[in-house]
């Protein structure tokens, strides 16, 4: 007799993966309609009191940089006149200038901010007695498609990190599955069932899967907001990769209950980790960049900050009441359900007159970054269109200006791609142009001296120099930091191993930079001709890839990068030597991703001691729990098969059958897989005939109704 049936007979607690439901109304959001603040200030009442002041200066520096950046490249294009590819140049140099002078001024800004050690903000301490909490939170994970083992060492992690605390009973926590593959779902399933008996979390760790995933990952925490959400003041939001310490999480919850206008709190998530190259460059830059760039934003966001989708805590009531997000206008990929939901979230929260703050000091916060550029190029193909689709939320009756802001410089982060190419190739067409074009000296007009279109050589190099020092800058700013951080500095190797990582980072990142830039517009394009980005598991493994595949995906790169040399040499071998970096980045595209995407190569620069993190050198505790997890909890020994993981599992086969949905009603929409899938069951003279038969989608909805299980239980082997 299982567990679960004993349960029964013997009169103890049936099974539930889920607590009592505690509905919360999350009414649809009007975005032509004025907010109800419910009473709240129109300025926050933790909003810093000197924040028009600094954003003034940030700003206000950025747009003078911008201005005296665009005065010099007048100067390089044309100094006797002005010309059409000129005027196009000129344009294009100051939209793109002034995304790298508002990065630069931000980040020195957060230089300061982070060596004067400015408080982390809203009362909260890194050390110190643990604040008593009062209020319960949830920890929502959703997953999609996961390796299930993975996502329950990350909560086994939290949850062991959570109960050293002593406040473990404040805290319940949510597998929140919109699983798509019937057999991660079953194997989801019984990894929840173990992850309980490790843990003895009986009464706090919860598992539901949706049947219809509609809307993705908002929609998935939405449907727990509208079901158990009065239940709890707030909720943490987590990725399948993300691991948080128990400390950061009560005194997040510590910090919510002592501000009650504050609506959400955004961590700084660590990228630990990293195996292969590309994710140890990206966990290095995350690491020893990041904290200027996000102390930099803190300092003049203010109570306007934004929301990253993850290892945040928000006030249950404020999301509810004022991020029920509505479908956009028009067709995929530019209408529909909101994509990148969570700055669209903050936004509207803000909007409410709730305090959005990001408090990157705090420690113990934790991510994974994508191992190749590969996968980062899958990521940010659905990001992109997510961030475009925010031109029609733009609108939004009410929004702050700052909140609009995020928004256009999220739009940004793609566009510019497309405009870098475009400014390169125009300055191509400029030399062309010069080169081959006879000059009209005096034309129709009589003047004194003739009109010589051309580029001053050395007006170009002080331009060129001064763009450079301003786009490295926050780098060198993130160093000198680092110096003053003697417990990080030798975290990173110690001072001269950090500046060697600084410089490899920077070498193979400016290599990486062109070709990511063609992705990025090949990602926009696609998207403006109507292409949607659809909805992929995000592969968290070792990034290698077979060399012929890399050839087969980056061969058109090369190809581009030849035919363009080939071109500003035949322009001008000056022109040719100005754009080598770009040139050399396209050309060896193929071996750049092969060997960015090794695990061996990147392990070979951890054992030289380069691109190291503190977290590596010095394991914080919660990620110790996690690789223990990792490496001495074995998967439950099942079939990989769902069906036959069911028959072979009586305990698994109960616990499936108490979580499934409501039998369905007359008048209740009608699922076409299940009834075919049905069909197919019953037709099917054994088990591996009913296996060869169904898809994946039937599959999935035939386990998915008590009649379904029953089919598959009274087939043959």
């Amino acid at each position: 007799m299982d567990a679960l049936s004993m349960q029964a007979t013997q009169g103890t607690t049936p099974f539930q993966a889920l607590p009592p439901e505690a509905p919360l109304t999350m009414p649809v959001q009007d975005l032509h309609a004025a907010p109800d603040c419910e009473g709240r200030p129109r300025i926050p009442v933790t909003s810093p009191r000197t924040v028009v002041f600094r954003r003034l200066a940030v700003l206000g520096s950025a747009f003078a940089l911008t201005a005296y950046g665009a005065w010099r490249t007048h100067k390089v294009l044309d100094a006797n006149g002005v010309s059409t590819l000129g005027l196009i140049m000129l344009v294009l140099f100051v939209a793109l200038f002034m995304w790298i002078a508002l990065a630069f001024t931000s980040a020195l800004a957060g230089f300061v901010s982070l060596i004067t050690r400015g408080g982390l903000g809203l009362g909260i301490t890194r050390s110190g007695p643990l604040p008593e909490l009062r209020s319960r939170t949830a920890l929502l994970l959703p997953t999609y498609n996961e390796p299930p083992h993975r996502v329950m060492a990350g909560l086994k992690a939290i949850y062991q990190s959570l109960r050293e605390t002593g406040q473990m009973e404040a805290f319940d926590l949510f597998i929140l599955s919109d699983t798509t593959n019937p057999d991660v779902w079953v194997e989801e399933e019984a990894a929840f069932l173990a992850l309980r008996e490790q843990t003895g979390g009986h009464e706090n760790i919860f598992y539901r899967r949706r049947h219809n995933n509609a809307e993705r990952k908002a929609g998935n925490v939405g449907e727990w907001v509208r079901r158990f959400g009065g239940a709890y003041e707030q909720m943490v939001t987590l990725d399948a990769d993300s691991v948080m310490s128990g400390e950061t999480l009560v005194r997040m919850a510590g910090a919510m209950e002592r501000h009650p206008t504050v609506g959400l709190i955004q961590t700084l998530p660590v990228i630990v980790g990293g195996t292969t190259l590309f994710a140890r460059m990206q966990q290095f830059a995350g690491r020893v960049y990041g904290p200027i760039i996000a102390h930099g934003i803190a300092w003049w966001h203010g109570s306007e900050g934004n929301y990253w989708g993850h290892n945040a805590i928000i006030r249950t009531r404020a999301f509810a009441g004022q991020a029920g997000l509505p479908h956009v206008p028009g067709r995929p990929p530019f209408g529909g359900h909101i994509l990148s939901h969570d700055f669209v979230e903050a936004a509207l929260m803000r909007r409410g007159g709730w305090a959005i703050h990001m408090v990157p000091a705090l420690d113990g916060s934790y991510e994974e970054s994508p191992p190749s550029l590969t996968d980062v190029a899958i990521r940010d193909r659905r990001w992109c269109q997510g961030n475009l689709q925010h031109v029609k939320v733009l609108p939004t009756k009410g929004l702050h200006w700052i909140s609009r802001m995020h928004m256009i410089v999220g739009i940004g982060a793609y566009v510019t791609s497309p405009l870098w190419l475009v400014f390169l190739l125009t300055g191509i067409l400029i030399s062309l142009q010069a080169h081959f074009e006879r000059p009209e000296y005096f034309g129709d007009t009589k003047t004194l001296y003739p009109h010589w279109p051309h580029v001053d050589p050395v007006q170009a190099k002080y331009v060129f120099i001064g763009t450079m020092a301003i786009l490295l800058a926050p780098k060198l700013l993130a160093y000198v930091a680092l110096l003053f951080d003697r417990v990080t500095c030798k975290g990173c190797g110690g001072a001269i191993r950090a500046a060697g990582s600084v410089l490899v980072e920077t070498l193979i990142g400016g290599l990486i930079a062109p070709i990511a830039m063609l992705i990025q517009t090949s990602g926009v394009m696609s998207i403006l001709s109507g292409h949607d980005s659809g909805w992929n598991t995000q592969r968290r493994d070792d990034g290698g890839f077979p060399l012929m595949v890399v050839v087969q995906q980056y061969a058109k790169f090369t190809l581009f990068g030849l035919v363009l040399g080939i071109g500003a040499w035949v322009v001008s071998p000056s022109l040719f030597f100005w754009m080598t970096p770009v040139l050399l980045g396209l050309v060896f595209s193929i071996p750049l991703v092969a060997l960015t995407s090794s695990r061996a190569v990147g392990q070979n620069f951890r054992k030289a001691g380069l691109l190291l993190v503190p977290e590596e050198t010095y394991p914080p505790d919660v990620l110790k729990k996690l690789e223990h997890a990792q490496e001495s909890d074995e998967a439950p020994q099942l079939p990989d098969d769902a069906l036959r993981a069911l028959r072979a599992d009586t305990s698994l086969l109960a616990a499936h059958r108490a979580m499934l949905p409501p039998a369905r009603k007359a008048g209740d929409p009608i699922n076409a897989e299940r009834l075919v899938g049905l069909v197919k069951v019953e037709e099917a003279s054994t088990l591996a005939a009913a296996e060869r038969a169904l898809s994946p989608k039937e599959k999935a909805a035939v386990l998915g109704c008590s009649e379904g299980v029953d089919a598959i239980l009274r087939l043959p082997e």
